[in-house]
């Protein structure tokens, strides 16, 4: 009978298709005799159905009428091999996803054969099996739509009670494998996307829900095990440190954009259980906490201060739920006790209030407790506004960091005037996440004072115009808030904390005037562009949240912040004159000139330009790294690339301060009067600078000797020459021919040289001969060096013998004259951006 399979047929007929059937009626059992014609058949049959499809309607007409699908069911039921079920699951997947005529689908959707072979035993411990399985399943869910997916589920009462596919499904979405766990979410969302109303009901309803339940614990689990790949790179930076970072961050990211495009599916129960979720399980008990509590935490369930400030903006920037963001902004207005079980936490490191008791101080405050198990989370308040009476405007309380009472808040303003670069980072990133969510209500931007000018004049114009209150009085003067929309806003969301979370809260006094807050974060801003441990890139962060919150007026700045702005700037201007005769004097300019248009872009841009992500991977250097004796070139361009970065920021932020428009280019005196030494014009080197091969004057040139090769000493002539703000080091061989000329040989950059006589060798000069140029002005290159900056960029060391000790301190001499020239006419040409005393000179003029 098998020997007839193999005759001489049009592969693509009807008539084969009708033999084929024909056979698999015919076979009574699967084993390993007839295997390979029933896998061959099973195979052959996906393709005609396919093709019939799409080219001739008797093709499914016979399917039909042979009840070929009831067929398949039968061979999988009497197959004895996983090999026949591996394809026969992939002919199922192939004829589902490239079936186009509607009624064929809904031909394959009824009579449950599907949902049979969805709900039928396989051996899942064979991987390529389930991997088959999963694909299946998910061809079935690529052709759902409202009218399909009634055939795929069982009703009662016109309420779903059954639907294998989806059931079938989750049980594997959190399998090992990611590519699994992805087809199952794909799977997911055709589902959820199809708006059927009692499937909706179904999915959000016990124990359905578990799913969305159990993804967030995964979701929390996954959250863990980034914080320890965090700590343990905090600890030991190897080489695959910042790869696994940024693996699991992406896998982080990931599942909040799943959840996201489960809320876009716009199923009321499931966006409100999503919500639910991530503030139970995940932000309440972990996020916050750590923001500014000290416990002993479990280093296998706690989550770091880094790990929740970026999950904190991972979460607001991907899942975008009005009540979610808004119940965050309220929480972080929110006494830091309020998150954390009175049984677990103790705050940075005391006891609450000198040992006082919980029931004690709930009692004191007029709180609450749960009268079950003593773990209710409460809200404490604090009224604030008594500490503000008779302090002018200028004096703005500052927050107790240290308090047991403090409000998260206020905690995130601390790290960004106390911690380190990291926490810097993290909490700017936060203030941003929270400025640009547009699902966050402009009232509680207002609340927590970083409501940007733009918007406070905008709402309150519009209130002016419709004649509401005094709202016209208001957009004149220096307290332009509206407090009660703001209180009857986080009353509405307080009142969520206490019912739906069990937050209770006492409110004493919901907020105080958005005008202190406001005051409080440029106070920390400010305080933050003084200081001198945190890295240029983190700086220029804080420089955009001020240039949102303060677009184009100078009113915020007291006389204080400006002090502190300008004290902060001379003690840079020092740093880079410093620079000036520093090992890379030639090509300072170059960078001010660079970074002062990245600067003035990255500020005034629309959006942060550093991701949240990298707050998590190991940190740039800081200004307060001292220059170290010895080092290298690189490590003093690394530093003058960062100094001219935070020199520029502050310089723009001082213009800004005084009401004045930032200019393109940075103010630097131009290159039209180029002072040439005397050495110059003498050798015959204009501005372009020496180029090998070509003719010079050795007028002022010393002869030496110098070896570049062991055993291979050459003889040639010394120059050091400045030619405005850049400088050469020249080795020249003398023309035979025409005495006192020379064809230069060997060209060398003069900045950063550090000559040195040798101590027992007066003859010897040493150099150190450093790169021409350096990555950093382009970013590039930088990003390319920075991989392999230890071996790309390697100083050379010279030894010039001369031929007495006269002749050595003659080339000493030289390369110290031309150095002082470089460093004078870079100096003269940066004046204008050290001088701030003159932009304030013009305005007042």
């Amino acid at each position: 009978m098998w020997f007839s399979f193999w005759r001489s047929r049009d592969r693509f007929s009807l008539d084969e298709f009708r033999f084929l059937t024909d056979q698999l009626m015919k076979v009574q059992v699967v084993n390993e005799v007839n295997k390979d014609f029933v896998i061959e058949a099973l195979r052959s049959i996906a393709e005609l159905i396919t093709y019939g499809d799409q080219h001739d309607v008797a093709y499914f007409e016979f399917f039909m009428e042979k009840q070929v699908m009831g067929e398949l069911v039968r061979i999988l039921r009497i197959s004895r091999t996983v090999i026949v079920s591996l394809q026969l699951l992939q002919t199922m997947s192939i004829v589902i996803q490239n079936l186009k005529n509607e009624h064929s689908i809904y031909y394959m959707f009824s009579n449950e054969h599907i949902n049979h072979l969805i709900t039928y035993s396989f051996d899942f411990r064979n991987e390529e099996l389930l991997s088959y399985y999963i694909s299946f399943l998910r061809a079935i869910s690529g052709k759902l739509n409202k009218n399909t997916i009634s055939l795929l589920v069982k009703t009662l009462n016109e309420e779903v009670v059954s639907f294998p596919l989806y059931v079938e499904a989750i049980r594997f979405a959190f399998h090992e494998e990611s590519m699994i766990r992805t087809a199952v979410r794909a799977l997911t969302l055709n589902v959820y996307h199809v708006g059927d109303e009692a499937v909706n009901k179904f999915v959000a309803s016990a124990p359905h829900a578990d799913y969305f339940s159990n993804l967030v614990k995964f979701f929390g689990e996954q959250c863990i095990s980034l914080d320890k790949l965090v700590v343990n790179a905090s600890k030991c930076l190897g080489p695959d440190t910042s790869g696994s970072i940024i693996s699991s961050v992406d896998e982080i990211e990931d599942n909040l954009y799943y959840f996201s495009d489960v809320i876009s599916a716009g199923i009321p129960d499931i966006g409100r259980l999503i919500t639910d979720l991530m503030l139970k399980v995940l932000i309440f008990p972990s996020i916050l906490p750590s923001l500014r509590m000290e416990v002993v935490k479990d280093s296998d369930t706690g989550i770091g201060t880094a790990t929740s400030l970026y999950l904190l903006c991972c979460i607001l920037r991907i899942v975008k739920i009005k009540d979610l963001a808004n119940i965050v902004a309220v929480a972080l207005l929110c006494d830091i006790e309020t998150f954390v079980p009175t049984s677990e936490a103790k705050l940075n490191g005391f006891m609450d209030n000198h040992g006082m008791s919980h029931e004690d101080q709930d009692s004191e405050n007029g709180g609450f407790r749960s009268d079950s198990d003593g773990q209710t989370l409460r809200v404490l308040i604090p009224n604030i506004s008594s500490s503000l009476n008779g302090h002018p405007e200028d004096d703005v309380p500052q927050p107790d960091h240290g308090s047991s009472h403090s409000a998260l808040w206020e905690a995130l303003l601390s790290y960004i005037t106390t911690g380190d670069d990291v926490q810097v980072s993290g909490s700017l990133s936060v203030l941003a996440t929270l400025l640009q969510t547009k699902e966050l209500e402009e009232s509680m931007l207002d609340a927590l004072g970083i409501l940007p000018q733009r918007k406070q004049q905008k709402k309150l114009l519009l209130q002016a115009l419709v004649g509401e209150g005094s709202a016209e009085e208001q957009l004149f003067s220096s307290e332009n808030m509206v407090k009660d929309g703001i209180c009857s806003e986080m009353d509405c969301y307080l009142q969520k904390l206490k019912e739906q979370y069990g937050l209770l809260c006492v409110c004493k006094e919901v907020t105080v005037s958005p005008r202190i807050h406001r005051l409080q974060v440029l106070d920390a801003l400010v305080s933050l562009f003084c200081r001198s441990n945190i890295s240029a890139e983190t700086l220029w962060d804080g420089g955009w949240l001020l240039r949102q919150l303060l677009p184009y007026s100078e009113a915020d700045f007291s006389g204080h912040h400006l002090k502190l702005l300008k004290d902060s700037f001379h003690s840079c201007t020092s740093c880079i004159l410093d620079e000036s005769k520093g090992t890379w004097p030639d090509l300072l300019i170059v960078v001010l000139c660079e970074e002062w248009r990245n600067c003035k872009r990255t500020i005034e841009a629309s959006s942060p330009r550093k991701d949240p992500k990298s707050m998590l991977l190991p940190s740039h250097k800081s200004l307060s790294e001292e220059p170290a004796s010895g080092e290298s070139s690189f490590t003093a361009g690394e530093r003058l690339c960062e100094m001219v970065k935070v020199f520029v920021l502050l310089r723009q932020l001082h213009i800004f301060s005084v009401g004045k428009v930032l200019p393109d280019q940075p103010p630097i005196h131009p290159t039209v009067d180029i002072m040439e030494s005397f050495r110059a014009k003498r050798a015959g080197v204009d501005s372009l600078g020496p180029k090998p091969s070509v003719e010079l004057s050795l007028v002022d040139a010393v002869p030496c000797r110098i070896a570049f090769e062991r055993g291979k000493e050459r003889h040639f002539h010394f120059l050091a020459i400045s030619v405005g703000s850049s400088g050469w080091i020249i080795l020249a061989d003398e023309l035979p021919l025409r005495p006192s000329y020379g064809v230069v040989r060997v060209v060398a950059p003069l900045g950063g040289c550090n000559p040195r006589i040798d101590e027992k060798h007066l003859r010897w000069l040493h150099l150190r001969i450093r790169p021409s140029s350096f990555p950093c002005i382009d970013v590039a290159k930088h990003v390319a060096h920075a991989r392999v900056k230890s071996k790309a960029l390697v100083d050379g060391r010279w030894t010039l013998a001369f031929r007495d000790e006269e002749s050595c301190k003659a080339a000493f001499s030289m390369i110290y004259e031309e150095l002082k020239l470089l460093s004078n006419e870079v100096e003269r040409r940066i004046k204008p951006m050290l001088d701030i005393e003159r932009t304030n000179n013009t305005k007042t003029a």
